[in-house]
């Protein structure tokens, strides 16, 4: 098969390897945090999770610097456990996705927060105010061994310019890892390739340029990212 130009591949760091992760899809869960979905407005014991995704090249490197993004004017951030698939999975069941998972990262939701909330409140899809550039930072993957099982408690803590905004626990996720895979398989095939981010906790909120942001999990890593200014000079 011949193509008719070359698309350049997304990934993402591995802990410890001078190979990458080819990042092949993004999934996101939508909520799934108890006190983060009374915060947006909504019950988190009636809604069963939902789930969105962002564009492979919206993955940046820990230690980025992202310019402030265009259609918006309340920029969020959202602190997130990144699971990376790393084999084929389809109608996957709950106690066998440590097969398939490759390992483990901290990442950032970055959301256009005003366009992610108008679409919401038409019933429009949320991919202008969640799936734009740059908007998936992701720390370094740490490998599945080296973990010692599904993160299924842990301290995740993110900070903007040295001052906590978010401090939650996994175990606070009302979906936890076991089921957010085992529920995507049973919608989607996924493959070796694929990036899940988890759901955030309380506390998002607003950015600026200047701010840098500090997302840690406990035992699997960080990313941290800087907001630059509006590319060419917009306000």
């Amino acid at each position: 098969m011949s193509l008719l130009f070359d698309l350049p591949v997304a990934s993402v760091a591995v802990a410890g390897d001078v190979r990458r992760f080819p990042v092949r899809r993004i999934f996101c869960v939508g909520r799934n945090y108890a006190a983060h979905a009374r915060e947006m407005g909504m019950d988190p014991v009636k809604d069963p999770p939902f789930f969105f995704t962002k564009p492979a090249d919206a993955v940046v490197d820990d230690g980025a610097s992202i310019s402030y993004p265009p259609l918006t004017s309340n920029l969020h951030y959202e602190a997130e456990l990144v699971v990376a698939i790393g084999a084929a999975a389809r109608d996957i069941a709950a106690d066998s996705v440590e097969d398939v998972i490759f390992g483990y990262a901290a990442g950032i939701d970055l959301t256009r927060r005003d366009l992610q909330l108008q679409a919401r409140d038409m019933g429009r899809p949320w991919d202008w105010g969640k799936a734009f550039d740059h908007s998936a930072p992701c720390g370094p993957i740490l490998q599945a061994s080296r973990v010692g099982g599904v993160p299924d408690a842990g301290h995740i803590h993110l900070s903007v310019n040295g001052e906590t905004r978010q401090s939650a626990d996994l175990a606070d996720m009302i979906w936890g890892v076991r089921d957010i895979v085992s529920l995507i398989s049973h919608g989607v095939a996924l493959s070796a390739g694929d990036l899940i981010f988890t759901g955030t906790p309380e506390g998002v909120g607003p950015l600026v340029p200047g701010d840098h942001v500090v997302c840690t999990v406990d035992g699997i890593g960080t990313v941290a990212i800087d907001i630059g200014p509006a590319a060419g000079g917009r306000a």
